[in-house]
């Protein structure tokens, strides 16, 4: 069995109930798959655990980030080592297209805009390019 460590760095919870509810049913896709996939999900909700937890503990590695922007305790989840996850790790999910080009620039490619509006056909689409990044690594 493989495990896929995922960190999502997020502070809304109606986000992250639709990204929970979407990676349940994909974890239940994997296990049923001839090489079954387990999913580990780890949320942080405030930059200062980033700063904390990830960047200072070298020991502490994910095979995927969803890295929003904005955290209600008026810092930035960007504050992430990305040199340390790997650009090609890392999926954008800010709301803000600003931020989202900010990542561009900084050679993060995989980037799905948030839009509150339509927050199923958000999570719908970061789940495929989870998905895909899976395939990658697997």
């Amino acid at each position: 069995m493989e495990n896929i460590r995922i960190l999502i760095l997020e502070d809304d919870l109606e986000t992250l109930a639709k990204l929970l509810n979407r990676f349940y049913f994909l974890e239940e896709k994997l296990l049923n798959l001839p090489k079954k996939t387990d999913l580990f999900i780890t949320i942080l909700s405030e930059y200062k655990q980033v700063e904390k937890y990830i960047n200072k503990n070298d020991s502490i590695q994910y095979d995927i980030v969803l890295l929003d922007r904005d955290c209600k305790s008026g810092g930035s989840f960007h504050v992430l080592d990305i040199k340390k996850i790997g650009r090609d790790k890392i999926i954008g999910i800010s709301s803000i297209p600003r931020y989202n080009k900010e990542l561009r620039k900084l050679g993060i490619n995989n980037i799905v805009n948030k839009s509150y509006s339509q927050l199923d056909d958000f999570t719908n689409n970061v789940i495929i390019l989870v998905e895909s990044l899976i395939k990658k690594i697997s």
